[in-house]
Parts: C-alpha cells; sequence; structure tokens
C-alpha cells in the first residue's frame, strides 16, 4: 500500500534529526588557576589555585612572627681605616699613601727642629739668668731669652699637631696598628641609628661578626653619596685590613615593645623595578602578592621593615610560580 504523503515527511524528518544526534561533548577542563583583579591596588590580582595546581607547585608556607626589638638594624657599608693618633685624622685606603709618607717625612723633620730650638732656647734663657743673678748681663737680655722659649715652645706644639694629623706612621699601618671601622650612614637615616650601641661588623659575603663600640671620630662625609661617616672600634682585629670594604649592621632606635616582622628570605620576590613582594594565602589555595620594604637579610632571614603584619601566612616555597602564574594570565 503506498505511504501517504505526510507520513513520507514526518518519516524524512525523523531520519535526519536522528543522524545529526551524535555523542554528547565532554564538559571543558577546569582550569589549574582563576586570577581575579583586586580593586585596592593597581596591577595587583588574586591567585586562586585548584587542587592539583597546589600540588604540582609543591606549595610551601610560614606563619609571620614578630622579632624582638634589638634585632632590627640596618646594613650599611663600611671600609677599615686606621686610627688616628691623639686627635688625627683616620687613613683610609683612597689616600695616597706616597704622598702621605713624604708629608709624615716632612712633618717629622719639622717637629724635630722645633725641639732642637727649644733645646737651645732653653739654654740660652739659663745662661742670661745666670748672668742676671750674678750681675753680669742684663735683665732685658733674660726677658728676650724668656721670650725665645715661649716661641720655640709654640713653633714645637704646632709641628706636633701637624703631624698628629697625618695620623699613624705607613710604614707601621700593616703591622698590628690600631684599626676603625668607618661606616657610611645615609643622612637620612642617621637620627634613626642608635648612636651608643656596639655594632657588628661583617666581611663582604661573609656570615661571621665582629662587635665594635662607637668611639668619636671627626666630623667627616662624603657629599655626593648623601652619607654620614661613623666611626666604631672592632673588638679584635680578626685578619682585618687597611682598606678592607666589609658590611656594618647598625641597630635601629626602636621602642621597647616594638616587634620587627621576620620572615625566610626565600619568601621574598624583586620585580624589575626593584619593589619587594610576597605572596600571602589569604584564604585555602587563595594567594595575593603584597608590597614590603625588607630591611636586612642576615642568615636566610629577611627583617621587613613595612608591609606584613603578625601572623599572616607567606608563601616561602613556590612563590616565583605563582608570580609566573600572574603575569603569564595577562
Amino acid at each position: 500500500m503506498p505511504l501517504r504523503p505526510h507520513a513520507s515527511l514526518s518519516t524524512f524528518i525523523l531520519a535526519c534529526g536522528l543522524s545529526a544526534c551524535g555523542a554528547a561533548p565532554a564538559d571543558k577542563p577546569q582550569p589549574p588557576a582563576k586570577v581575579d583583579a583586586i580593586g585596592h591596588e593597581t596591577e595587583l590580582m588574586r591567585l586562586t589555585l585548584a587542587a592539583d595546581a597546589v600540588r604540582r607547585l609543591d606549595l610551601e608556607t610560614y606563619v609571620v612572627g614578630g622579632a624582638q626589638a634589638n634585632a632590627f638594624a640596618r646594613t650599611v657599608p663600611g671600609e677599615i681605616v686606621a686610627a688616628p693618633r691623639g686627635g688625627g685624622l683616620p687613613v683610609a685606603a683612597g689616600t695616597d699613601l706616597a704622598a702621605l709618607a713624604g708629608q709624615q717625612a716632612r712633618a717629622d723633620a719639622d717637629a724635630m727642629r722645633a725641639r732642637a730650638d727649644l733645646k737651645l732656647a732653653e739654654a740660652n734663657l739659663r745662661r742670661a739668668s745666670g748672668l742676671v743673678d750674678t750681675e753680669a748681663g742684663s735683665i732685658r737680655a733674660r726677658d728676650e731669652a724668656t721670650q725665645q722659649v715661649a716661641a720655640a715652645k709654640a713653633a714645637l706644639a704646632g709641628a706636633t699637631g701637624q703631624r698628629r694629623a697625618l695620623g699613624p706612621a705607613v710604614a707601621g699601618m700593616a703591622v698590628g696598628g690600631a684599626i676603625w671601622v668607618r661606616a657610611q650612614v645615609p643622612a637620612a637615616d642617621l637620627a634613626r641609628i642608635d648612636g651608643g650601641a656596639f655594632v657588628s661588623v661583617r666581611p663582604v659575603g661573609g656570615t661571621g661578626g665582629i662587635m665594635a663600640r662607637p668611639v668619636r671620630g671627626p666630623a667627616t662625609a662624603t657629599p655626593g653619596a648623601a652619607s654620614v661617616d661613623v666611626y666604631y672600634a672592632p673588638a679584635m682585629r680578626a685578619g682585618l685590613r687597611v682598606g678592607e670594604r666589609v658590611l656594618v649592621d647598625l641597630p635601629e632606635q626602636t621602642d621597647s615593645g616594638a616587634a620587627v616582622i621576620d620572615v625566610p628570605a626565600s619568601a621574598i620576590l624583586t620585580d624589575i623595578n626593584g619593589g619587594e613582594w610576597v605572596y600571602v594565602e589569604t584564604a585555602p589555595r587563595q594567594f595575593e602578592r603584597r608590597r614590603v620594604e625588607v630591611a636586612r637579610i642576615v642568615g636566610g632571614r629577611a627583617m621587613l621593615a613595612r608591609g606584613l603584619a603578625s601572623g599572616v601566612r607567606v608563601v616561602t616555597a613556590g612563590a616565583a610560580e605563582l608570580f609566573g602564574t600572574e603575569f603569564g594570565t595577562k
């Protein structure tokens, strides 16, 4: 029996629909990280990692605590200088030692000449005084001899002071002479330094420190670097040589109850502009980048001047990967 026209049309449409239908498409895979903008600072994002992403990155975190107030110090460059003698000037590496040795030799000769003149003037005074006592000489000659002694003493004082200002002899600087440490403190930070406290002196690239006490040195400075020189005397020489560059850890003046934030140095990230950052875990698998200011890094620990509060959790392992995730998704 022939099919009716409407039945044939229904069969054709049903066949076309069945041929167009296939297997249901698979669900889109979940991204490993979700990046949300944070409104309180430009170019700052919030990272939300998937659980498997956290496992792959092998992230480690650390709960920030407070350090003791006396642990807060500022590290400045320093130089070992030859300690002056009797109010003179210290001798640094930048001094022309050949010219200094010549000046010292001339000053020594001037001092010796002044001593000889003083001895001669004193002998003349004794002779003139003896003649006056025996009524064989004039009082005027004795007065002139007295003035010559006074002039010779003044000349000797000037020559001795000039020699003292030239510091210790160049020949003896390397064989057990007294040394000082000249610390170059930025003028803006001078008021924050505890001037009466002992400091730690360590070689550049070294870890061990030598304690040094503050001493009264000359009022020297480096105008080009806007720094003021502060002097310290090490407790021991410990192989330090004149001209050696060192690092000086200067304790800052802080309140007795103030705490300094202390974090592992591996948590610190530095961007291309020199900015210092850490990643803070604000919620499970959720991280935000925070700006910090590092005061000093010693022994793998970073002392922060500002930027974090005690009790927050920072990323110590995998921070660089979070940094790359944040900027790689923009």
